[in-house]
């Protein structure tokens, strides 16, 4: 059996490797990645864009390199035209916010190369109950079937009851 695919979107890669934080739900967060990480992770194929790999480098320069550290060995998916259109539509049709438009290409590349799973922390333009359905009927209607955007601490089918 294959194992299913997941687009880690960067601010897993944070989370995942940020100091721990005194705010409550910040450090929940992070606590809930790591376990993702150490528990979860291994049965899924990860996968990353060069977008999060550029995004993951800004900011202060030992944490850059903490996180860059972090995604070695996470296979890359290409940023492809066709990534790029489908994100256009996102953001043309309103399903994401115009100042939101590198959320649509994290969208947009998991959904052009078919992952099952885009695994993210942003609520505001992506993990959004009130704008998924929107982002599933763009990428539908663009003829892809869109990841399942879900948070670490979401049960993603790995769960034994």
């Amino acid at each position: 059996m294959t194992k299913r695919a997941v687009y880690l979107e960067t601010s897993v890669v944070g989370y995942a490797t940020s100091r721990p934080n005194r705010d409550l739900v910040v450090a929940g967060h992070q606590q809930i990645t790591r376990e993702w990480f150490a528990l979860r992770a291994h049965g899924y194929e990860l996968f990353v864009s060069q977008l999060v790999v550029s995004e993951a480098s800004g900011g202060e320069e030992e944490a850059a390199r903490e996180r860059a550290a972090f995604l070695q060995g996470i296979l890359r998916l290409g940023i492809t035209d066709a990534a790029g259109e489908l994100a256009a539509k996102l953001v043309e049709s309103g399903a994401v916010p115009r100042k939101a438009a590198e959320d649509a290409l994290h969208i947009a590349v998991a959904a052009v190369h078919g992952v099952d799973y885009l695994l993210t922390w942003n609520c505001k333009h992506i993990a959004n109950a009130v704008m998924r359905q929107a982002i599933e009927g763009v990428c539908r209607e663009a003829g892809y079937e869109p990841p399942v955007i879900c948070r670490p601490e979401d049960p993603m089918g790995d769960e034994r009851g």
